[in-house]
């Protein structure tokens, strides 16, 4: 029996391999049953049972469950802080998978009852869109492993949900590798959720991000667990540690006191080139844990009876986790992946030539650039842009719900150091925000993405992100201080102070990768008076607080290769150096996609207000070039949602709660259109734009969202919402 060319195998052919049991499908022709064994890399850590079949405290794996840690429906959509710990300065490995679990979902979804959580989504909703009683729990089998290279510094976490209601007669592996930068548990809400009410295994990956936060002072580090040892005691169960000797750390503390190291930023791995490599990884550890499971006994243990070819894979996640489902599907050459659902994904299209977009009939300008480029330039204007007036959310300002006075004006500041380098023009403040704005809708943002700005500026995202990626990217060391930043703790006046031993006890549950303040926040070293967060920091070059511009400007050359002031080129003595910038558009260049699907069917899924990741430069783009590259083989069907944003959890904010609506109430729609597709062959829902109505009413008591404000993605759309292509463009209506 040979994989069709279509790579999709019949429920027919299925069954009969399944009907092989254990016999060796492709082996060595003697007849033996072939013998179970971890792939290569990869060590097993733990099998744990989560059997609750009841709504408790979740302290224990005897109380938790696989989908909610024991917390249920109720568990998850309650306001109340994170359950609390025995011991908050030592908290056990049961306790903080709990809590890990609890954040990572109310992260990623609106888990607010107006908003449509319990109701319209949620672990009570079945898949067929119907609330239930329910609490949602899933008890079954957790295996916890670690994917490692030769120098032990990889460490990647991988965690394979086998729920009791797995079918192995009909068997299903969901791989869902985390968004952002979250941990192993950052695709609970979404691919594993699914996959879990679907009865299929799922393969939990970090793809080599996660918690991994290193504390330079005490040398203490996280164990794959989420509790936290130094570095002797973790061993090889430590997540991540700084690759510093203790000299050049003893160095390094006295310089910089109280600094923190983040896995992603710092391992000095450029995690994101092998996100597609770790998530197919994440399958294969799968595949071992269903044969350890439920293969046949044998006397040298047990033997292979899933394989690749009569298991179905289904690939899907969100953000960061939607870029490594579409670097795996490219990857993938060994045919482990069967379709693909990428949510609002960070696809970095690999060239910008031979496609284009349009939107309403006109050629977009700025398109498919990468994920540095746009981020480094976004944190330039951002703070600008979000005081002109169309980018004005009436009812709030999201600069008044952080935890420093006075943002506007510093974001005041902003648009005048600005201008006094010619980096935006006009007379009045109102002029400088209206050229800023202007700048960035010029570079791929859209009217649509407006009111975005300030809600990204202020939540840190692009000072996280501009400080984050170019690090990884070019493999720096914690201890270059690239363009002057670093991270730690910081007091309520923004200077750098030790990490409180609760917050870093419960930081692998209460964090998300990034440095957000759970514990780490940027901090400007260079700043006048010295070392202060990015929102109080004053830069040397303006003598303003305007957000630690003179950083902003650095990294920002750091992607370009040129002074952002003067254009001119780097050099040798520059800051940053044209090493430095060279490195990390090296390394910014090994993390771009082929746009080669390898013809598997694939559903991308985004959201027209997105201003995080801009359809521009990622759904919209990346759906152009898999076109482009593929031609006639492309099967990727592309969804655009109006009236969504990126982070569903900004919905509980006043003014994002009546204007837009949870992208995610559209993910198991995705999903089982894809289920139906390589189960019966159905047809993939055509390219569309699903136009959707927001909840309206008073800002921040917005009514109840319902079912009708969110139709259903048509199986035969409207000429008015159709996507199509022409000349080499995407084209997506207005």
């Amino acid at each position: 029996m040979h994989q069709p060319r279509n790579g999709l195998w019949t429920t027919a052919q299925r069954t009969a391999l399944l009907g092989l049991g254990s016999v060796l499908l492709g082996g060595c022709g003697d007849g033996d049953p072939e013998v179970n064994v971890l792939p290569s890399g990869v060590a097993h850590i733990s099998r744990v049972a989560y059997p609750a079949t009841t709504v408790g405290t979740g302290s224990s794996p005897a109380t938790q469950d696989l989908l909610t840690a024991g917390l249920g429906k109720s568990g998850l959509i309650s306001t109340a802080a994170l359950p609390a710990y025995a011991d908050p300065t030592q908290p056990t490995s049961s306790e903080l998978r709990r809590n890990a679990v609890q954040s990572n979902y109310r992260g990623l979804v609106d888990a607010t009852a107006k908003g449509g959580f319990g109701t319209l989504f949620g672990p009570n909703v079945d898949l067929g869109g119907n609330a239930t009683a329910s609490e949602g729990l899933v008890p079954g089998l957790e295996y916890l492993g670690v994917l490692d290279n030769a120098a032990g510094t990889k460490r990647v976490t991988m965690a394979v949900q086998i729920p009791d209601s797995f079918d192995v007669n009909a068997p299903c592996v969901v791989l869902a590798p985390s968004s952002g930068s979250r941990g192993v548990y950052g695709a609970i809400a979404t691919g594993a959720e699914w996959g879990l009410k679907r009865g299929c295994a799922v393969a939990l990956t970090d793809a080599g991000k996660g918690m991994g936060l290193y504390n330079l002072t005490d040398d203490t580090v996280h164990r794959i667990d989420g509790t936290r040892a130094t570095r002797t005691v973790a061993g090889s169960l430590a997540h991540f540690a700084a690759a510093l000797s203790d000299s050049a750390r003893t160095a390094f503390n006295t310089a910089f006191p109280n600094r923190l190291a983040l896995k992603q930023a710092h391992s000095q791995q450029n995690p994101e080139k092998d996100w597609g490599n770790d998530t197919l990884a994440a399958a294969r550890y799968a595949l071992y844990a269903l044969n350890q499971e439920y293969g046949e006994s044998l006397s040298g243990g047990k033997a292979v009876r899933f394989t690749p070819a009569n298991t179905l894979v289904i690939a899907a996640s969100v953000s960061n986790g939607g870029s490594a489902v579409l670097r795996a599907a490219e990857q993938d050459s060994s045919g482990l992946i069967d379709g693909v659902v990428a949510f609002e994904p960070n696809a970095q299209p690999a060239s910008t030539s031979g496609y284009g977009v349009q939107f309403g009939g006109v050629a977009v300008a700025a398109y498919g650039k990468p994920l540095a480029d746009y981020v480094t330039y976004a944190n330039l204007y951002q703070p600008c842009a979000a005081l002109a007036s169309s980018a004005t959310m009436a009812e709030t300002s999201l600069f008044n719900y952080i935890p420093f006075a006075n943002m506007t004006l510093r974001a005041t500041n902003r648009c005048t150091a600005l201008a006094a380098k010619g980096l935006v023009t006009g007379a009045t403040l109102a002029d400088q925000a209206t050229d800023a704005l202007a700048r960035l809708r010029a570079y791929g943002w859209t009217s649509d993405n407006d009111t975005m700005h300030n809600a990204h500026y202020a939540l840190g995202n692009q000072p996280i992100l501009a400080t984050m990626y170019p690090s990884a990217y070019g493999r720096f060391s914690v201890a270059d201080n690239l363009c002057g930043m670093s991270l730690a703790a910081v007091d309520a006046t923004g200077v750098p102070v030790a990490v409180g031993i609760n917050a870093q006890a419960a930081s692998y549950a209460a964090g998300n990768g990034t440095a957000n303040g759970a514990p780490a926040t940027p901090v400007y070293n260079d700043a006048v008076g010295g070392a202060h967060s990015w929102q109080t920091a004053v830069s040397p070059g303006s003598g303003l607080a305007d957000f630690a511009l003179d950083a902003a400007l650095c990294q920002r050359a750091l992607v370009t290769g040129v002074d952002t002031a003067s254009g001119a080129a780097l050099s040798a003595s520059s800051t940053p150096t044209k090493a430095q910038s060279d490195a990390v558009r090296s390394g910014m260049g090994e993390t771009l996609l082929s746009g080669n699907l390898r013809g598997k069917p694939t559903l991308v899924v985004a959201g027209r207000s997105d201003a995080l990741i801009p359809v521009n430069h990622s759904a919209r783009a990346y759906t152009a070039y898999n076109r482009s590259v593929e031609a006639s083989a492309s099967a990727l069907h592309y969804i655009e949602v109006t009236n969504a944003q990126h982070f569903d959890g900004f919905l509980g904010f006043s003014g994002f709660d009546s204007r837009y609506i949870p992208l995610h109430a559209y993910f198991n729609q995705a999903m089982n259109a894809m289920y139906a597709r390589l189960r019966t062959g159905a047809d993939l829902p055509p390219n569309q734009v699903v136009r959707t109505t927001p909840r309206g009413g008073v800002p921040g008591a917005a009514p109840t969202l319902t079912a009708a404000q969110l139709p259903a993605i048509s199986a035969a759309p409207a000429l008015a919402d159709q996507i199509g292509f022409a000349a080499g463009a995407v084209q997506v209506p207005n």
